[in-house]
């Protein structure tokens, strides 16, 4: 009995250390995610309190700077299971490291030089996209001044990866949040004028955001030379020298992972437009879920970025064991915070959209009804998310990110989307139907990349040294 509890103990202990472990990495990130969201969020108050004209531009540039701002970010974010893979390797490689962030600046560059070609055409592509010839302009003005800050803004994420990596990720938390408050303080100074500078309106916000990811940049740069840790990598030396070899292995790393962030917020952008033809009630409703999930989300998608993280370092050091615990451990915390946030919007719906809106307020009745309606299926969609982004982070752990860039296009755009628009417009389910349809496409691709997991786990049991 004694020998069958010490096995037993001896056997909890690994995972006891890697769930605390994934829990320490994860918790930095879920915070620094929510500091990021805040970003936008601060934006959106203060423009709100210009006037409507005002907030309906800021939203009409935003929508328009996220897509291809995400897209790079997927790109960036390929760093992290490439520093991760060779530190597994090599717990002490400095070279190597330094090779990987180094080329993370060159991506940065290589992708920032397109979309800020395209952003500063804005207006014009607002127009094409039948906006009005007011707001398009003001849009237009708003991106020639955010689009600035994604330069930066690229170059700290890249940093993020380097001491995320290193499994110190507090830092990060401390700069995004300085920047949140910078960011508030800039906005209401350069929107309204105070302080002694102009009132620049909406263009004032933009230069806010700019010179806020300006200083998450600059400050993760003090961060990285300061401390003795990371100081020894010696990143910023010669940076501008080409090495080929390794920004063609971010390439082919990243550009995938790029896309598959990019086929997600598409589809999301979509469902709003849907939401908008169904009626203005069902858009005002999709708005008030969303926003709760987006909310919820940025747990997941910080285990997500943990579970990369701690999978690649036991990759790199042919581990099996180490992966698989690694994943599932990041696996478990996701998925069980996303069953949580699902109990809480079928127990408490009302209590949640009273965050938002006046629910006593017989005007906001039918919206109430709806975005009601809505958290039901908002629930299910909650689990499946989540299952989704940790799975996502748990393959690109182990440098898998084609195939789930094809899974994901298959699950958004062959099912979701198509089911969506079916149930919504030709069953007449309206927007409950663009709910379900949402559900659908991202559980088949949770289900798709839980299997590639599976599979990717089985071959490493196999064959432990595939890694190196």
């Amino acid at each position: 009995m004694y020998s069958i509890e010490a096995a037993a103990l001896a056997t909890a202990k690994p995972w006891r250390s890697e769930i605390k472990a994934t829990l320490a990495l994860s918790w930095p990130m879920v915070l620094t995610n929510l500091a990021q969201t805040a970003m936008t969020v601060t934006d959106v108050m203060i423009l709100g309190r210009v006037d409507a004209d005002t907030l309906a531009a800021g939203a009409l540039g935003t929508n328009l700077y996220f897509a291809p701002m995400i897209f790079g970010l997927g790109l960036m974010l390929a760093t992290i299971p490439m520093m991760a893979r060779e530190i597994g390797r090599n717990r002490h490689s400095v070279r190597d490291v330094r090779r990987t962030v180094r080329q993370g600046f060159w991506a940065a560059v290589f992708i920032a030089l397109p979309i800020w070609l395209l952003l500063w055409h804005g207006e014009e592509i607002l127009l094409l996209l039948g906006q009005e010839q007011k707001l398009a302009a003001a849009a237009g003005a708003y991106l020639h001044a955010l689009q600035w800050g994604l330069l930066p803004f690229y170059g700290y994420i890249v940093l993020r990866s380097f001491i995320t990596t290193l499994e110190r990720p507090g830092w990060a938390t401390v700069v995004a949040f300085v920047a949140v408050g910078f960011n508030l303080l800039a906005n209401w100074a350069l929107v309204f004028g105070h302080l002694g500078f102009p009132r620049l309106g909406i263009v004032g916000s933009g230069i806010a955001t700019s010179l806020s990811s300006l200083l998450m940049f600059v400050g993760m740069v003090l961060v990285v030379l300061l401390d003795r840790q990371f100081r020894r990598y010696r990143l910023f030396g010669r940076f501008w020298r080409a090495d080929w070899p390794r920004f063609r292995q971010l390439m082919r790393l990243g550009m995938p992972i790029a896309a598959m962030m990019a086929f997600e917020t598409t589809l999301f952008n979509l469902a709003a437009f849907l939401m908008g033809i169904i009626g203005a009630t069902s858009l005002a409703a999709y708005a008030i879920v969303i926003q709760l999930c987006s909310i919820s989300f940025m747990v997941p998608l910080g285990v997500n970025q943990a579970a990369t993280v701690r999978v690649g370092t036991a990759y790199g050091a042919g581990d099996a064991a180490g992966v698989s615990r690694a994943g599932w451990a990041a696996y478990g915390v996701g998925v069980g915070f996303m069953a949580l946030s699902a109990l809480v919007m079928i127990l408490m719906p009302h209590w949640l959209i009273s965050l938002f809106i006046d629910t006593g307020d017989p005007a906001n009745a039918e919206v109430v009804a709806i975005a009601a309606s809505f958290l039901v299926f908002a629930a299910l969609f909650q689990i499946v998310d989540g299952a989704q982004a940790v799975g996502a982070g748990m393959l690109r752990g182990l440098h898998d990110t084609g195939v789930p860039m094809v899974i994901a296009a298959i699950g958004y755009w062959g099912v979701g989307m198509p089911l969506g628009i079916l149930l919504a417009f030709h069953f007449g389910l309206a927007g409950v139907g663009v709910w379900i349809g949402l559900s659908a496409g991202l559980a088949v691709v949770a289900v798709l990349l839980l299997a590639r997991w599976l599979r990717s786990e089985r071959r490493m049991r196999l064959d432990p040294a595939m890694a190196r």
